[in-house]
């Protein structure tokens, strides 16, 4: 709310004032009690007396997501006038606060949740990586305390940071998970690594870079040549414990205390990713040189950019906005350069939360500190997370990947005197490249007027963090082209109070056009201006109610489902899904209904407050898993009704392979340490079980059933080396037949069986970012591969499912840049087809945009699938395939 000017009550804190004025003003704002539920977050103060209070929601003493409410105060003869409010104070709490699962199976379940995640989504290993026999899953958690996520009554959840190894593909992992301390079910995680491109790192965020008592002599001007071959002072420091000179920076933050509070660049070319991630390599220092001229190895290893343009960020922010540093209290600026990727090649940046890491590029581009604009990017995300602190996934995330886009190039255009009406001057990283054109170069350009809510791309936390860097351009467009328009101080000033004076944790992009808007009003801009900056915002389709013209060509089974990382089933004629309710707040039950639209859905699963999840069917039974306080249970109960019966029982987690055929139920497992098992049971007499792998030197993976036959996939230790094989269980015989055997480079993944064919996928070529679809009879002969992984246009197929007519898989366009088409698609092959004939090749199954996941099989050609286009997620079918989309 704005255009107020109340006196706020007397008090000895802006804080107290915000507060008491908030409790005076309660039939407005509807807080009952601001002085127990808002906790002072954070007061920032500007020229003229202008003062603003972020506060923190808690619910009965435990912080709420995103709850954060802003209050704008001026002061006027030692009077503090309210002139504006805004946030989120999230009313109907009512949730209890104490857990009934602990801090210490939270981080169990996290860890849990996390490497089931990285394991079923993505069977690919790294070149190279060898698989450990130890048992230990590659991942640690750290548990944060008690939140309560703002779902209709309130969620009270663990918040558990997640770190470690991603055990596919070798890259480091940070998560932050959040898991319902009811029932021990992880209801939300997404990455904690903020990046310039969209392949995130992953890490953790604890460990800090160490204090540092004096010791340099009195600071001097250095120089150095940057990758683009400029001549630049730099401001170093000579160390009298090394007899160097070295990029430390004193000049520009106050520092009273002799601490050594600095802007530092620190040589981590020795460094992969995953040892700087979230934490303060031990060796490493700053860039040193002999002399104050910084020679050739400082400017290849990006050194020379990163400390010449960490100090134009710094300059731009406290000149143009009076912002000392990126906390705004002058805290200590750190660039760690030259990292690379476990030895490989690393093209990206990120801020962790403590420091800025630049990668050391490869052969077409250049170590990312180049990029002054990747610069600013990764310095605004730091002053992101100390004022809105706007939550990186989904929305918040593309608005807050836009704030450190939009900030990033225009320190780059104002450092070159690059007119923002210059057709290139909305490029994003356009400088890295080292052959290519800057437009061929550019990850992103915010001039690409295209980039408009139509093409918004609805995806799960678990691609982009839903979305941060594929929607991003669609919001920073709109204030590039309200700075083409209003002008770039007037617009750089307005974006700014915006982000530090309006916007919270959870706003959208809605909430991102009213914060602009306002602060515009705050800053006097005329008629003409705030008409362009309508313009700007309308003509990116940033209106409100924006989402419900995203159109779809499927047809909707069960609408806004509201779950986090389970499957969907289909058979039968039927499908089955997991559904919360309309506000996402209630546990996860499971329904059931018919492929073809008709009837009503029915409620499978008791609402007893575990979270069912992972539901399979085959027309008769619907099996599915419920996670509950002291583990998970397979259940199941038949669809014409009937009692739920338990089959099975683990205290650890289950993957999400579950399916039943008549009498069999089949599912993988994970025993300690991430032991993967499949196990397979009789529906009328459970005890009736079979278990395979779950040791160490034994493990299996990947099952289906069909027609009384398990398909699965198998690594097991045979004298001191593995054997990996794709094999075939007839469960009447008991017969365990090899249908395929391969060296232990090649990787395999997910499998379908029908009456006919068994179908899986693997990855032979390392590192190529593609799969293969192969197909083999039923007896193990005749094998082919429907999608060849080497051929031109292969997929990146990661998931699986098959009726007697067609075999659909979920994959991804090998790609290194995120768009509609790499994102999760499904494609469709006729099952029995020959790959080579026109007539059976490949089609899409749908043309929606953003992200289609979980398809299961139904009759003929027909597909059940979730689908994320709209920003939330629907079961949906198609009966046939589209076939080509344009």
């Amino acid at each position: 709310m704005d255009g107020i000017r109340e006196k706020a009550p007397r008090a000895d804190s802006a804080a107290d004032a915000a507060r008491a004025y908030l409790e005076r003003k309660e039939s407005r704002y509807r807080i009952a009690d601001p002085g127990r539920d808002l906790k002072s977050a954070r007061t920032t103060r500007a020229a003229g007396g202008q003062e603003t209070v972020r506060l923190q929601q808690k619910h009965r003493g435990v912080p709420v997501l995103g709850g954060q409410y802003v209050v704008r105060m001026e002061n006027e003869g030692g009077t503090r006038v309210v002139t504006g409010t805004s946030g989120k104070y999230f009313t109907g709490l009512t949730a209890g606060v104490t857990p009934e699962v602990g801090a210490e199976t939270a981080v169990e379940r996290a860890v849990d949740g996390v490497f089931t995640d990285l394991t079923t989504k993505n069977f690919t290993r790294p070149a190279g990586a060898e698989e450990a026999d130890d048992g230990e899953v590659p991942l640690k958690g750290t548990a944060r305390g008690l939140v309560v996520l703002p779902k209709g009554q309130g969620v009270l959840t663990h918040h558990v940071t997640v770190r470690g190894t991603d055990p596919a593909t070798g890259e480091p992992v940070l998560r932050e998970v959040y898991v319902d301390a009811r029932a021990g079910y992880p209801v939300l995680q997404y990455s904690g690594i903020k990046t310039f491109g969209g392949a995130a790192p992953s890490g953790p965020r604890t460990a800090s870079a160490p204090r540092r008592e004096a010791s340099a002599e009195p600071r001097e001007k250095g120089s150095g040549v940057t990758l683009d071959g400029r001549s630049v002072a730099l401001d170093v420091e000579r160390d009298t414990w090394r007899q160097q000179y070295v990029l430390r920076d004193t000049t520009r933050i106050p520092d009273d205390e002799g601490w050594g509070r600095t802007l530092s660049t620190w040589d981590a070319r020795d460094k992969s990713v995953g040892e700087v991630s979230g934490q303060w390599p031990p060796g490493i220092q700053e860039f040193g040189s002999p002399t104050p001229a910084f020679g050739s190895e400082a400017t290849g290893a990006g050194a020379v950019d990163a400390h010449w343009g960490g100090a134009r960020v710094f300059d731009y922010y406290k000149n143009k906005h009076g912002r000392l540093s990126l906390d705004g209290h002058g805290m200590t600026v750190n660039s760690l350069v030259g990292v690379t990727n476990g030895g490989y090649p690393y093209v990206n940046a990120f801020w962790d939360g403590q420091k800025m890491v630049y990668g050391n590029g490869d052969a077409e581009y250049r170590p990312l500190s180049a990029g002054l604009d990747v610069v600013g990017h990764e310095m605004t995300h730091g002053v992101v997370e100390n004022t809105a602190a706007l939550v990186y996934a989904g929305q918040s995330g593309a608005l807050n990947e836009a704030m450190a886009d939009y900030f990033g190039n225009a320190i780059e255009n104002e450092a070159y005197g690059v007119a923002t009406t210059d057709p290139d001057a909305g490029l994003v990283g356009e400088r890295l490249c080292r052959t290519k054109s800057p437009r061929a170069c550019a990850f992103r350009d915010l001039g690409d007027g295209r980039n408009t809510a139509k093409h918004f791309l609805g995806v799960g936390f678990g691609t982009d963090n839903g979305g941060v860097h594929l929607n991003s351009t669609i919001f920073a467009g709109a204030l590039w082209d309200a700075r083409e328009d209003v002008g770039d101080t007037l617009t750089d000033s307005i974006v700014y109070r915006a982000l530090t004076q309006y916007l919270t944790p959870l706003d959208g992009f809605t909430e991102g056009r009213a914060a602009v808007l306002a602060a515009a009003g705050d800053l006097n801009a005329d008629a003409g201006q705030l008409k362009a900056l309508h313009r700007a915002f309308n003509a990116h389709g940033i209106v409100p109610g924006w989402e419900l013209a995203l159109g779809v060509d499927s047809d909707t089974l069960l609408d806004r489902v509201n779950t986090n990382d389970t499957r969907l089933g289909s058979g039968g004629g039927w499908w089955t899904a997991s559904r919360s309710d309309e506000t996402g707040s209630e546990a996860y039950s499971v329904w059931a209904g018919r492929a073809d639209g008709s009837g009503q859905p029915k409620l499978m699963s008791p609402n007893d407050g575990r979270y069912h999840v992972n539901p399979a069917t085959d027309g008769k039974t619907v099996v599915w898993q419920a996670h509950g306080p002291t583990g998970v249970d397979v259940l199941a109960r038949p669809l014409a009704g009937g009692p739920v019966k338990k089959l099975w029982h683990n205290s650890r987690g289950v993957a999400d392979a579950m399916g039943v055929d008549g009498d069999v139920v089949t599912f993988s497992h994970y025993n300690h340490g991430g032991r993967q098992g499949v196990t397979y049971l009789s529906l009328k007499d459970p005890a009736n079980v079979v278990s395979i792998g779950g040791g160490t030197y034994h493990r299996a993976s990947f099952p289906s059933v069909s027609n009384g036959r398990i398909a699965y996939q198998e690594r097991r230790r045979v004298r001191a080396e593995y054997a990996y094989t794709t094999r075939l269980i007839d469960v009447a015989t008991g017969e365990n037949k090899v249908v395929e055997q391969v060296p232990g480079s090649t990787s395999l993944g997910p499998t379908a069986v029908t009456g006919t064919h068994v179908f899986w996928l693997r990855d032979a070529v390392r590192g190529e970012g593609t799969t293969s679809l192969r197909r083999a009879d039923i007896d193990g002969s005749h094998l082919v591969d429907l999608s060849p992984e080497a051929a031109p246009g292969a997929l990146n197929a990661y998931d699986l499912t098959a009726s007697d007519q067609a075999v659909t898989v979920g994959a991804r366009l090998p790609d290194t840049t995120w768009r509609n088409e790499t994102l999760a698609k499904l494609w469709q092959f006729a099952a029995s087809g020959d790959p080579k004939d026109p007539a059976t090749r490949r089609g899409r199954v749908s043309c929606n945009r953003g992200e289609q996941l979980s398809a299961a099989a139904g009759p003929g050609s027909q597909v059940v699938w979730i689908d994320a286009t709209i920003g939330i997620s629907q079961v949906v079918t198609r009966a046939r395939p589209t076939g080509t989309c344009s």
